[in-house]
């Protein structure tokens, strides 16, 4: 990648891990970026630090993989979460519904896409013109969306719901909580857990941190 708005760390250009530029499309990502580098202390912590995670992977990997970060987002798509429904508790099967249901519908309206449901966790096939239209949606010109969508995609399990927030069909709590549906049914029926929190609490970060790449990256 060439171009963009370079982050300067003490007079210097800043660099990624494979030591390229550390570059990024717009301004306002830029600075978005610059004032996570603002807040360190003497010692980096990365933690603190998901745009510039996000930013490190398009530049090193993303913008010579386009091809193959692609074809794993499509995979997704062919065993996606929304596919895969409860045959009971009643209430597992409504709560689905109320947050899948509408996913499809985008895939159906939104991209041409008609995908088939299961019960259980027996896998079942997609109709290939359904990741077809999966596959062209994907933003190839565009390497800090592509990023971004990648990032949704691991993170929720499905690239329908990375899709349909990116298009705008969903906005981030609806697109949270669709990817959470089981994990939130777990906890109401068996507690909280401490250490299941500390991650779903992680994963939000990165979400909302792919989320708002995705915006600034068009800003």
């Amino acid at each position: 990648m060439k171009g963009g708005f370079v982050i300067a760390l003490d007079g210097r250009p800043a660099r990624t891990p494979a030591r390229a530029p550390l570059a990024l499309p717009t301004l306002a990502l830029g600075a978005a970026v610059a004032a996570e580098w603002e807040r360190q202390s003497e010692t980096i912590d990365p933690s603190t630090m998901p745009l510039t995670r996000i930013a490190n992977v398009a530049i090193d990997g993303v913008a010579r993989e386009r091809e193959a970060v692609a074809a794993e987002i499509v995979k997704y798509a062919g065993s996606d979460l929304v596919c895969y429904r409860a045959e009971r508790p009643e209430r597992l099967v409504a709560k689905q519904s109320a947050h899948w249901d509408p996913v499809l519908a985008f895939a159906r309206d939104g991209l041409g896409a008609r995908f088939v449901l299961a019960e259980g966790v027996m896998f079942v096939g997609q109709p290939g013109a359904a990741l077809e239209a999966v596959d062209r949606a994907l933003p190839r010109h565009d390497v800090f969306a592509l990023t971004a969508l990648s990032v949704l995609t691991t993170l929720t399990g499905s690239a329908l719901i990375a899709l349909a927030l990116q298009r705008g069909a969903l906005d981030l709590a609806a697109a949270w909580a669709a990817a959470n549906v089981d994990e939130d049914w777990n906890e109401e029926l068996w507690g909280y857990d401490s250490e299941a929190a500390a991650r779903k609490a992680n994963r939000e970060t990165e979400m909302r941190a792919a989320v708002e790449t995705m915006a600034l990256a068009r800003a």
